[in-house]
Parts: structure tokens; sequence; C-alpha cells
């Protein structure tokens, strides 16, 4: 079981990793950025295929999409020059803590 999750955090991370390249990409323009983003969306997808083999799909996907995007959210402030206020911090600690309380309640 503790592979599956750390499978889905590798897939967290590829999912942010790709998602992160995307404004390179500049709409698809650039093939090489591209590639990496499509790349990076398609192992995070089979990663996935994996981990719910494991853990069940509800949790896998809400750990996958609360966590990616809050990890993207990061990645803006802090690589993208996006900015913050204390409106967009507590949307994040409030999905982060939505997460934590589905594992919780789900008993994995």
């Amino acid at each position: 079981m503790l592979g599956a999750w750390l499978l889905l955090l590798a897939a967290i991370a590829v999912e942010v990793a790709a998602t992160s390249a995307l404004p390179r990409s500049h709409g698809f323009r650039d093939p090489g950025w591209t590639a990496v983003v499509l790349g990076g969306y398609a192992l995070s997808i089979w990663l996935l295929a994996l981990v719910i083999k494991h853990i069940p799909v509800s949790v896998t996907y809400a750990v996958w999409s609360g966590l990616g995007t809050a990890g993207i959210a990061v990645i803006g402030v802090l690589l993208l020059d996006e900015g913050i206020d204390a409106l967009k911090a507590a949307a994040l600690l409030m999905i982060i803590g939505g997460v934590v309380i589905l594992n919780l309640h789900s008993g994995h």
C-alpha cells in the first residue's frame, strides 16, 4: 500500500511539473515544451491507473486533484510571479484540509 501512495505522490509531482511547463508551450505552438507537457500529463495519468488498483478511485482522484491544485498554486507564487492574498491562501489550506479529512475518513 505504501508503494501506491508513493506512486500517487509521483503522479502529483509529474502533473504539477507538466502544468508548470504549460506557459512555455505558448499555446502548444512550441513543439519541445508541448511534448514535455503532454508527456507529463500522459505519465501522470498512467501512474494514476496503477494507483487505483490499490487505493479507491474516489480517494486517488481527490488527493491527486487537491494536492495538484495546491502544488501548482505554490509553484505559481514561487516561480511564475503569481500573487497570493489571504483568501487564496485560505482556499489552498481548505483544499489540503479536505484531502486530509478524506484520507482519515476512508481508512487508508
